[in-house]
């Protein structure tokens, strides 16, 4: 087997580096977009809540939108080289860095303007994004591996993202904005430099003769290897796995658990613990800290339970930090501290888990070569849909229930500690009897997991 020769070399640490430093900027930019944005606009521009949300639900429903076209066209661009893809990324890097700094360095200040060009500027950034990011992800899946090794790449690109988030807690604050963008500017050039420079995913021939070496392997016969040097033109083709469709429903619910705090933490920080602005990026920087430390202490887990198995034991963490999050109160700044860094340390599996098991139904279904665009365009139109509901739903309804930044009734922080606690709570509870009923429960889906 062709790819067998080029393994130890694709999965070899330089080449896991090379690959998942673009990981650092993206997810770097990422923690800007997905929780500062919402506060900055709120309290430096006097942005209503509701008109926020309404913003931010639209320009978030674009993005999702766009992701599985986005998919496609990475595909077509996979089937022609893989230095297609590489420029195509280039070009979406730039249309990204272009984006972020309109989107906080606003060139109007009329409060109508204003929301047009956030409008505006949020999509110019979050098509730039998802373009770069959809074509990574497929990049990676298309290495192929094993369990062991599919979890250990998707690991160090998350790992360095979780690195370029703990970055981008501290520069705000620290260094300001400009500062901000600028260092995000030379990470993104320096990550797309690097992918590069990585080994690309297997031609076409090698990618065919791998599939048919798996032939006997995949114990699903309704999802026969198909030819990987063809293109699959159908968009909905990922909906015809019964796997991808079970795992899809999991990921959502756990990903619109992790949304809604990841929305809200600022306003619960500022106003509901009541801790000065210096603390914001101690909080934030021990929960993506925690995350990245706690990789490998995960992977080790994945060799023993499973990549299922592995991240049902984060989601019940979660469940149980959030539930103890419920319970802080005005200056409870240490405790919550204690509950950032557990709940990053469930994070960790969020993160790492989820990328490598849709790998694998990729493989077991007999797309790997052809598809991963396909696929990993719905997956990135969840992750966005998430978002946009946590903002588009959150923010309206705080609003709705007489919360407001720098209001500190009763009434108004009631509402908030159930949004921003016991809501993600009942959410990942159900994520968590998804992945145990239909995923680990179905033995047709064994063959996925591995």
């Amino acid at each position: 087997m062709i790819d067998t020769g080029l393994s130890q070399e694709k999965f070899s640490r330089r080449n896991t580096l090379a690959y998942g430093l673009l990981g650092l900027p993206l997810a770097f930019v990422a923690l800007p977009l997905y929780v500062i944005l919402p506060n900055h606009y709120a309290r430096e521009f006097g942005v209503p809540l509701a008109t926020l949300g309404a913003i931010l639900l639209l320009a978030r429903l674009f993005d999702a939108l766009i992701d599985p076209l986005l998919g496609r066209l990475s595909d077509r661009l996979f089937a022609r080289s893989a230095r297609a893809v590489l420029i195509m990324g280039g070009l979406a890097a730039l249309l990204l860095a272009l984006g972020f700094a309109l989107l906080f360095f606003p060139l109007v200040s009329a409060p109508d303007a204003l929301l047009a060009w956030a409008g505006a500027t949020l999509m110019l950034t979050y098509a730039g994004y998802s373009a770069l990011s959809v074509a990574h992800q497929s990049w990676g899946a298309r290495l192929g591996g094993n369990e062991a090794e599919r979890s250990r790449l998707v690991a160090w690109r998350e790992g360095l993202g979780l690195v370029g988030v703990v970055v981008a807690s501290v520069t705000p604050v620290a260094l300001g904005l400009p500062a901000t963008t600028a260092i995000f500017f030379v990470a993104l050039a320096a990550g797309w430099l690097a992918w590069t420079r990585s080994v690309p995913p297997p031609t076409k021939i090698e990618a065919a003769l791998n599939a048919e070496t798996k032939k006997t392997k995949v114990a699903d016969t309704t999802n026969p290897v198909k030819p990987a040097n063809t293109v699959d033109t159908d968009i909905w083709l990922p909906f015809r796995s019964a796997a991808f469709r079970s795992l899809l429903t999991v990921f959502m619910l756990n990903g619109i658990a992790s949304a809604v705090p990841a929305t809200l933490v600022l306003f619960f920080i500022q106003d509901l613990l009541q801790a000065p602005a210096a603390l914001e990026p101690l909080f934030l920087g021990s929960y993506f800290l925690s995350a990245a430390l706690s990789m490998p202490l995960w992977l080790a887990l994945v060799k023993r339970l499973g990549l299922a198995r592995t991240w049902l034991c984060g989601m019940l963490l979660a469940i149980a930090v959030f539930a103890w999050a419920s319970q802080m109160g005005a200056g409870q700044t240490t405790a919550f501290v204690v509950i950032c860094a557990l709940s990053g340390i469930a994070l960790g599996t969020d993160l790492a888990l989820p990328g490598a098991l849709l790998t694998g139904v990729i493989q077991a279904n007999g797309d790997s070569g052809r598809a991963e665009g396909a696929y990993f365009g719905w997956w990135s139109f969840a992750t966005k849909l998430n978002l946009a509901l946590a903002a588009g739903l959150a923010l309206p309804l705080l609003a709705l229930f007489g919360y407001a930044p720098g209001v500190n009734t009763p009434t108004a922080l009631n509402a908030l500690l159930i949004a921003y606690c016991v809501l993600p709570c009942l959410l990942k509870l159900a994520a968590a009897g998804s992945l145990y009923f239909l995923v680990l429960k179905k033995p047709k889906l064994k063959p996925y997991l591995l």
